[in-house]
């Protein structure tokens, strides 16, 4: 078996695709309307419009209401990111955190409130 994505399920498909693509820095594969990909290195995050859910799925997932999953990403320099991002109007939950466990965090809100953790390691 092999992990191929994971989908996130929403009402605003061009809002979450701008805020991926501006956070990583890679560009969005839209391979059927209400659908897009983008494929980091090690993992994909696929998004899906609600209204695909509710015509192929009959309603499985609702946007917006994720609760427990945080969307992880590791990266060099989570400074960078910081900068990036704290200028564009992204909901900042906790600004770079040195870790317990020696990781620098960064704890960001998507447009439909998804948690998304931006981390690196120590250095070895």
């Amino acid at each position: 078996m092999k992990f191929a994505s994971v989908r996130v399920v929403t009402q605003d498909l061009d809002s979450m695709i701008a805020f991926y693509q501006h956070l990583s820095g890679i560009t969005a594969n839209r391979p059927a309307e209400g659908f897009a990909e983008i494929h980091f290195n090690g993992a994909v995050l696929a998004l899906s419009s609600e209204r695909l859910i509710a015509l192929f799925n009959v309603g499985a997932a609702k946007a917006a209401a994720n609760q427990s999953a945080i969307l992880e990403f590791e990266v060099s320099d989570v400074d960078a990111v910081f900068e990036r991002v704290a200028g564009n109007g992204v909901d900042i939950v906790m600004p770079t955190t040195r870790m317990p466990w020696g990781n620098r965090s960064l704890l960001l809100r998507d447009p439909d409130g998804n948690l998304v953790n931006i981390f690196s390691r120590p250095a070895n």
